[in-house]
């Protein structure tokens, strides 16, 4: 039930004023004035018995720590909130990675890399909300674009994971004239250990040898990253 709800809330959405249901208010064009838990209800689609789609939704939130704690949970996790089953799990699941794609692909088809800012803005939504580390190469063309994105590793990071070997492979099966490595921290902590400064040196001087620099190695941790190109850390 929302906070503060009376009883009466407890009835199906269809028993609503009309203006009030989370659907009509999409279709009249008001997207942008809907809660969180409307949009998570639009998603659910339907409630259970003696709970709506909203006040499910509003259950979902306030026990995963509202967005951020939603879109890092996986189909067990949803499933354990009362009226969420398989489908509805599924149903969110696939909201939220929709979103995440179209943030992706409003960079365009082959995004060029100016800067930091630029990888960010294009590795922030996919690695923000994991709970696990990923080891990501962006190989670049000549003229900085974009021209494949790689997962190298699942798992926590470490030398024996991120081996110059299996990343500058990938990087020659490519053509990429330059490299930029990506990671995120869980802990949301964006600022690097010995083994990262360790991986990144190792990457670098292997690239000197094989005629691909590596640009940068950004640090993904929550909304906000870490450039050890900007740190010093790397002669680009």
């Amino acid at each position: 039930m929302r906070p503060g709800a009376s009883k009466a809330a407890r009835h199906a959405l269809r028993d609503w004023p009309r203006m009030e249901r989370p659907r009509e208010k999409m279709l009249a064009g008001s997207a942008g004035a809907l809660s969180n838990a409307e949009l998570v209800a639009i998603l659910l689609g339907t409630g259970s018995e003696g709970a709506t789609a909203v006040d499910i939704a509003y259950q979902l939130l306030r026990e995963l720590g509202g967005l951020s704690g939603l879109s890092r949970a996986g189909a067990p996790v949803l499933m354990r909130s009362r009226g969420v089953g398989e489908a509805k799990a599924l149903q969110i699941l696939a909201g939220l990675e929709l979103g995440r794609r179209a943030c992706r692909a409003s960079l365009g088809d082959r995004p060029v890399v100016r800067g930091p800012e630029d990888v960010a803005a294009l590795m922030v939504p996919r690695l923000r909300d994991l709970l696990q580390e990923e080891f990501h190469l962006l190989c670049l063309n000549s003229r900085n674009g974009v021209i494949r994105e790689i997962t190298i590793t699942r798992g926590t990071l470490d030398a024996s994971l991120v081996h110059p070997r299996e990343v500058f492979r990938a990087a020659i099966e490519s053509a990429a004239a330059a490299l930029i490595v990506v990671h995120n921290h869980p802990s949301g902590n964006p600022e690097p250990s010995e083994e990262d400064l360790s991986i990144t040196r190792q990457l670098v001087a292997a690239g000197r040898i094989i005629g691909i620099p590596v640009r940068d190695h950004l640090i993904i941790a929550g909304n906000g990253h870490t450039s050890m190109a900007e740190r010093g850390l790397i002669d680009c």
